[in-house]
């Protein structure tokens, strides 16, 4: 990290590493058994309201990450893609314990708009990790050069595993390993711990996202700012990328405030380390051009 004094000015580029958005379920587009929306909010989020948020917060890009409670669905996001390209991108859902996935996998990025896979690990998931259901996965997505965000759920230490056996991968880290069972047990502090263990691996890159939902303070989260100078100061700027995730918590704090956050009130950041985390860093991985 740059000992740079830190600077007001704002980023030339700002792209949010991840937003939900859906449709209403409907016969001809049912949610699966237990896919209750959690988004709270309580109704759909289409990327037309996306978009003049976007515009009025000052976002020039934003990665569309499908909301699990669709089931493994990417048609809505690609739409957004393909209506917006030089707006949206994709990183799409994969069922893998589907016989359809591998071959899915090989051609995923021939799919306009799609820049890699998001994988979540929720319930009965859970033991993907462990149970060898996931294991085809990380090396399959290596020889097709496909990125892989994860939500890790507390299972943080199993990828340090996935990198070292998948130097080749690249692997990105939601929400800097937090998750609302880490904030509502008040254990971020060992679960930065964790994701740090990951921070030697040079194919691990971290998301500094979705600050607000884990704070236990208003704007502007002061608790929040030693977690994420810890992990920038380990990763590097050029392997931290700012998210929204706005929609997990929307009345928290508006589109501009979780902005302001990264580039205002955290002095420890220099103006060239909020270029890379707000928005270079992930466009240089992700390869958006």
């Amino acid at each position: 990290m740059s000992q740079t004094p830190t600077s007001r000015k704002a980023p030339n580029l700002i792209v949010d590493s991840q937003v939900h958005i859906w449709i209403a379920e409907s016969p001809q587009r049912p949610w699966p058994p237990g896919g209750v929306a959690r988004a709270n909010l309580p109704e759909p989020f289409t990327y037309d309201k996306l978009l003049p948020l976007m515009i009025e917060a000052g976002v020039d890009r934003a990665i569309i990450v499908p909301p699990f409670f669709e089931g493994e669905r990417n048609d809505y996001a690609l739409e957004a893609a393909a209506r917006y390209p030089d707006r949206f991108a994709v990183m799409g859902r994969i069922l893998l314990n589907s016989p359809e996935a591998p071959a899915l996998l090989r051609r995923w990025k021939d799919q306009p708009g799609m820049l890699g896979i998001r994988l979540t690990f929720n319930w009965d998931q859970f033991s993907w990790l462990t149970d060898g259901t996931a294991d085809w996965f990380w090396p399959a997505a290596t020889t097709a050069g496909v990125p892989v965000m994860v939500h890790p759920n507390g299972m943080i230490l199993e990828f340090a595993r996935i990198a070292e056996s998948n130097p080749r991968l690249t692997l990105i880290i939601d929400h800097m390993g937090l998750s609302t069972e880490v904030a509502k047990n008040n254990i971020r502090e060992r679960a930065i711990e964790q994701t740090l263990t990951l921070a030697k691996y040079s194919n691990v890159y971290v998301k500094v996202s979705s600050l607000p939902t884990y704070s236990f303070e208003p704007y502007p989260y002061q608790d929040m700012n030693e977690l994420v100078r810890r992990v920038v100061d380990a990763f590097g700027p050029r392997r931290c990328f700012w998210g929204s995730d706005l929609t997990v918590s929307f009345a928290k704090a508006s589109y501009r405030q979780r902005i302001t956050h990264l580039t205002e009130e955290l002095d420890f950041l220099s103006a060239d380390d909020k270029e890379w985390i707000m928005g270079r860093a992930i466009l240089d991985c992700l390869g958006w051009d």
